[in-house]
């Protein structure tokens, strides 16, 4: 559910009922917004402040909010086809003659030698440095080094490239053609600079040890005629399904990085927990250090100038409970540290259910029915986008925790108070 919008983010937005996925906006004339706060919080006209706790800091900040679109149910009734997979084309022929090009947006900061292998696939590294060297090829008229950096609407002469053109790609192969079919069914929100896919639990996103299918393989078969592949923007764990940004263009990529490094990018999670956190609404704030053991690595909490310590903050807001065995929290971090949700809410004596490495509840039985299964879900994304104005993602509650909230009885639609925790 989402769409990008050109007018900066609302503080707040009135809503509809999503359910039956109607879109978010305002009410027909004549209507009333459906009111999922509390009986205190409809007296008394606002939201539940965050709380004063050794874990809670209060500033009054709200995460912007625009109108999303259900641009995902849209999404699903389109066929793949309508993608349909195609022959690749072949990349443009080496020129014959001199050539004078302009360097445009998408390769904008990109290295002369990389600028070359962007636009000539298959042009050996030698070649690259051999014309280079010589001078043959020219930056507004002056020599260039293979390490310069191109700006946005510079011409680069071209000479004569004299090798064979690399072959025109075939068409897909059967397993390529599965994949991307299935990397086109998580898609929430596309456009012509990146997508946001609905990563499933149990997906890596990157390999490792043993790893043989992950996204950033997957993508492999989303390469353009140019050969340039989309790129992962930032992580999730394995098991922590939701949304995750991709940047299809190097000009996305470095934007879209960029807004990670400065932190205007909002995240929320969803998470199932053990217990009921006092005070309901709170921040965590920790340092976070690598522990290594033969077998595993687990982030631990450790002491300011610790060597490897890192600082993490992370707000935190009870949605629903039910029981008093187990809550519904919604997490919004700050910083973006290595399992940081997991190892935070496991210090507060809160553990995610089913999180097999932060789990340290003993003799802590799982009510019936619900799975072993890390509950866990990177819910909503807000960031700005590339081009202006700014991209909300949501996505929705996975299979297995979709499960517990109908066992438990919990309403998916509430109001998420963590959208009035701080920034920072």
């Amino acid at each position: 559910m989402s769409r990008r919008f050109r007018k900066p983010l609302e503080k707040k937005s009135v809503r509809e009922d999503r359910k039956g996925g109607k879109r978010v906006g305002k009410p027909a004339p004549g209507k009333k917004a459906s009111d999922k706060r509390g009986p205190a919080q409809r007296a008394s006209g606002k939201s539940e402040k965050f709380e004063n706790s050794r874990h809670t800091e209060v500033r009054g900040n709200t995460l912007p909010r625009g109108a999303r679109a259900s641009s995902f149910e849209a999404r699903k009734e389109r066929a793949p086809q309508d993608d349909a997979v195609k022959a690749k084309a072949a990349p443009p022929p080496l020129p014959t003659k001199v050539q004078t090009v302009v360097v445009t947006a998408d390769e904008n900061n990109m290295r002369v030698d990389r600028f070359l292998e962007h636009r000539f696939p298959g042009l050996s590294f030698s070649h690259i440095q051999r014309i280079v060297r010589k001078g043959e090829l020219r930056v507004n008229g002056k020599r260039a080094d293979s390490k310069d950096r191109l700006e946005e609407g510079q011409s680069v002469r071209i000479p004569p490239l004299k090798l064979d053109a690399p072959k025109a790609g075939g068409e897909l192969s059967e397993a390529a053609t599965r994949t991307l079919e299935e990397l086109r069914k998580m898609i929430l929100f596309e456009d012509e600079d990146l997508m946001v896919l609905n990563k499933p639990a149990g997906l890596a996103v990157q390999g490792g040890s043993g790893m043989t299918r992950h996204v950033d393989q997957m993508l492999e078969v989303m390469r353009d005629a140019k050969g340039q592949k989309p790129r992962l923007v930032h992580r999730l764990d394995r098991e922590t399904s939701g949304c995750l940004l991709i940047a299809k263009t190097r000009f996305a990529a470095s934007a879209l990085t960029g807004s990670f490094r400065h932190r205007s990018a909002r995240k929320i999670y969803w998470a199932l927990v053990a217990g009921v956190p006092k005070p309901k609404q709170g921040r965590i704030s920790t340092y976070l250090a690598k522990e290594e053991s033969e077998e595993d690595s687990i982030m631990r909490v450790a002491e300011h100038g610790e060597e490897g310590a890192a600082h993490a903050v992370t707000y935190y807001a009870v949605v629903e409970a039910s029981a008093q065995k187990l809550a519904w929290v919604s997490l919004k971090p700050v910083t973006g540290r290595t399992h940081q949700l997991r190892a935070h809410m496991a210090h507060i004596d809160h553990a995610i259910v089913g999180d097999p490495k932060y789990f340290n509840k003993e003799n802590w039985q799982l009510p019936g029915g619900i799975q072993k299964r890390l509950h866990l879900l990177a819910r909503r994304i807000v960031i700005p986008h590339p081009r202006g104005g700014f991209i909300d993602v949501t996505a929705p509650l996975p299979p297995h925790m979709l499960q517990s909230w109908n066992l438990l009885g919990l309403e998916g639609d509430r109001f998420d108070p963590i959208e009035n925790a701080p920034e920072e």
